[in-house]
């Protein structure tokens, strides 16, 4: 896929050069959001470039652009597209919606029965994961898999995660499951009608008012679909 001299492809062991780049940008980006995610080494994103379970986003003179991977989880019943990270020259181009695209698809290649999914502290990558069929879930649908939630170690935010049992946190879990799933059209159409909604109680759950939210309301006037993107139900 090649796009304003911006190639999306699935990566080879010939862009191990931009391991160390990716990694630092990863960093870089959680620190100025004020959340935290899984770190991974160089050698970890080598690993998966050399395995082909990544997508690397690339300008036609070499210059990297963006970064995501693919985790298996739970004997390979779960897959999460993770670490999605674009540089920051090339932001707000549109370019992360097509990396989105290209690893879930990749993913589905590669895993035809597993189910898809995704934690995110962010608007934006919620919005792409609606248009491509993800669905609003709890973490209770999630893999129960140690590993998995051992990676939140390194995030800011563990202390909440280990203080909800896992069953809350910061982050907004999205599920595309192959066996049963809306079509993209239905969940794209659910996130543009309550898309205000979203962004306006993604800020009450980052600013910690989550159980204040939950005892004013009661779970009574939100949409389903709200509420679960919340993880109230």
């Amino acid at each position: 896929m090649e796009t304003n001299n911006i190639i999306v492809r699935v990566a080879t062991f010939s862009d191990s050069h931009y391991a160390t780049t990716i990694t630092e940008e990863m960093a870089s980006s959680a620190q100025a959001r004020g959340t935290g995610i899984a770190k991974r080494s160089p050698e970890y994103i080598e690993k998966k470039m050399n395995e082909g379970k990544a997508v690397i986003a690339v300008t036609t003179d070499g210059s990297w652009v963006g970064f995501c991977y693919i985790e298996a989880w739970g004997h390979d019943q779960f897959v999460a597209n993770s670490g999605l990270i674009v540089a920051p020259a090339f932001r707000k181009s549109g370019v992360a919606k097509q990396i989105k695209r290209r690893i879930f698809d990749l993913s589905k290649e590669r895993y035809p029965t597993s189910k898809i999914f995704g934690l995110t502290t962010g608007l934006a990558v919620m919005k792409i994961n609606s248009d491509l069929g993800y669905e609003p879930v709890t973490y209770s649908e999630l893999t129960d898999d140690e590993e998995f939630w051992a990676g939140c170690k390194s995030c800011v935010n563990f202390d909440i995660l280990m203080s909800k049992e896992r069953k809350n946190c910061m982050c907004t879990a999205m599920l595309y499951d192959p066996a049963d799933h809306y079509e993209p059209e239905e969940t794209k159409e659910d996130f543009k009608q309550h898309s205000k909604l979203y962004e306006r109680f993604m800020h009450v759950k980052q600013s910690r008012l989550l159980k204040l939210l939950k005892k004013k309301d009661g779970g009574g006037s939100l949409p389903k679909s709200l509420l679960k993107y919340f993880n109230l139900l």
